[in-house]
């Protein structure tokens, strides 16, 4: 586990706190579609991303699903330390976008490290600047684009998290991560394969010029 931190984390975090993450740290592995937390959890650890990706959402009162963001290697979750600092039930849901490794941190070490290491002070506020900032994306998208511009935006984020150009989604996947419609997904995944900027499978999107 320790090359894997320091292959991910060296440009981070000191060699004390590496060998420290790596003596409390428990590596996980999750398959694509796993759920890693659930809404009303109490958080117990946090992760740090060794590969993969895995994405935020929230829901409504009424069920429905909206994407936040992504968590890429070398990240980790506001939302999630937010939770473990305050000792409160998660108010997101976590799943795996692609099979992802962590690292999972037990809580009563991050506020440890918080006064002892300068690095892992500085990795968790801009962690909480960084997804701030695409929540503050994600509520300017709501509020200010149409849904087709929504929706080109997602499937670029999607591409640009799985590095290829399929997009395994189905047509309902798609509209429960935007809060939207089924039929108002299908409706503009056909104006954009109209316009040959992508092809429509049974399961999947090819993006051709996007």
């Amino acid at each position: 586990m320790l090359n894997n931190l320091k292959d991910n984390f060296s440009h981070l975090f000191e060699d004390a706190l590496l060998e420290e993450i790596n003596n409390v740290g428990t590596l996980k592995e999750v398959k694509e579609g796993d759920k890693l937390i659930e809404i009303g959890d109490y958080v117990r650890s946090m992760p740090l991303l060794i590969s993969g990706a895995i994405k935020i959402l929230r829901e409504d009162d009424n069920g429905d699903e909206l994407l936040l963001y992504f968590l890429e290697r070398g990240d980790t979750c506001a939302m999630t330390l937010t939770c473990c600092l305050g000792q409160k039930k998660s108010e997101i849901r976590a799943m795996a976008e692609l099979d992802t490794i962590l690292i999972m941190v037990p809580i009563q070490k991050m506020e440890e490290w918080m006064g002892k290491y300068k690095s892992w002070r500085n990795f968790v506020l801009q962690s909480y600047h960084e997804r701030l900032t695409e929540m503050l994306e994600t509520i300017d998208s709501i509020a200010f684009l149409n849904m087709d511009e929504r929706l080109v935006k997602y499937l670029q984020n999607k591409q640009k998290i799985t590095k290829d150009t399929i997009i395994n989604s189905t047509h309902q996947e798609i509209a429960y991560e935007l809060n939207t419609s089924r039929v108002v997904i299908s409706r503009l995944l056909k104006k954009l394969e109209n316009l040959g900027e992508i092809e429509l499978f049974r399961n999947s999107i090819k993006i051709i010029s996007l």
